[in-house]
């Protein structure tokens, strides 16, 4: 199969089409340089950057200075708000500065769990859709908060698979299925990703799991792997999960078919086994 038969389409949220299925954070590495080496490592096409942990004034070396604008979309998000009004600020004072209409909203419960606030985050997608703003927002996994989201005009739901930063990866896989079946727009799975193998189920992250690793640019090459290949076995189609074993070779004319079991205790094992085998059919 050659890499044109591959080939998937843009990932399309509002007026944003990315080729690439990983969003990448720009928080927790121990330099900029960094950064910059790991985003490029990770093949992603949009960055998430915190705006309130973000100096924008020109008195030294700024995050901004090392993301290639040319390159990767900003996706500024108001991390580290606790109320609606105060997200919805930090949203205006990015639109303002990176002259961007996009915003990953997040409106925080408390420091200690960073779980969405959900009367919050309403309240905050409200306002910013009225905006103008291309709202995507972090929530809980609950699926019909997501379906109020979207019933708001959020371009993107992006439901907590763990709580932020703790690396368990998708918790509740089931809850993420649902909103899949209940919401149009596009679901990226947010927080909690740890490693590789998390990617390929979430299919999208943020950065934790790459800036927290031992070696972020090797996290970060195989979080792309890990990203592509999750994203070819969605469309190839998994194989259905069964309760009980299924021979991966037909046991049809296999010889010695009717004689299973026999030498395991005598011929009473083996009369058994065949009544067993019969009663399978």
């Amino acid at each position: 199969m050659d890499a044109h038969s591959l080939a998937d389409e843009p990932l399309v949220i509002g007026d944003l089409a990315l080729t690439s299925r990983l969003m990448v954070g720009t928080g927790k590495y121990a330099s900029f340089e960094l950064m910059r080496d790991a985003l490029a490592t990770s093949g992603t096409q949009c960055v998430t950057v915190a705006v309130r942990r973000v100096s924008l004034e020109k008195t030294g070396p700024s995050l901004l200075d090392f993301v290639d604008r040319e390159r990767y979309t900003i996706l500024p998000n108001t991390a580290g708000c606790f109320d609606a009004k105060t997200a919805v600020r930090t949203a205006e004072l990015a639109r303002d500065v990176l002259g961007t209409k996009l915003v990953k909203l997040e409106v925080l419960g408390d420091p200690r769990t960073l779980l969405p606030e959900p009367v919050g985050t309403l309240e905050a997608a409200r306002e910013l859709v009225k905006q103008g703003f291309d709202v995507l927002v972090y929530t809980s996994d609950d699926p019909r908060l997501a379906v109020r989201l979207e019933e708001l005009g959020v371009k993107s739901v992006m439901p907590a698979g763990s709580p932020i930063g703790s690396g368990q990866g998708v918790l509740n896989p089931n809850a993420i299925r649902i909103i899949l079946e209940l919401v149009k727009v596009p679901v990226i799975v947010d927080a909690g990703v740890g490693t590789a193998s998390d990617v390929a189920i979430a299919m999208e992250l943020v950065n934790t799991g790459i800036a927290s690793a031992r070696e972020p640019l090797r996290m970060a090459a195989a979080m792309r792997d890990a990203c592509s290949a999750g994203r070819q076995a969605f469309l190839a189609g998994r194989i259905p999960r069964r309760l009980y074993a299924n021979a991966s070779s037909p046991l049809e004319g296999v010889i010695g078919q009717g004689v299973i079991g026999q030498g395991v205790a005598g011929g009473r094992a083996t009369g058994d086994a065949n009544a067993a085998q019969h009663n399978r059919r």
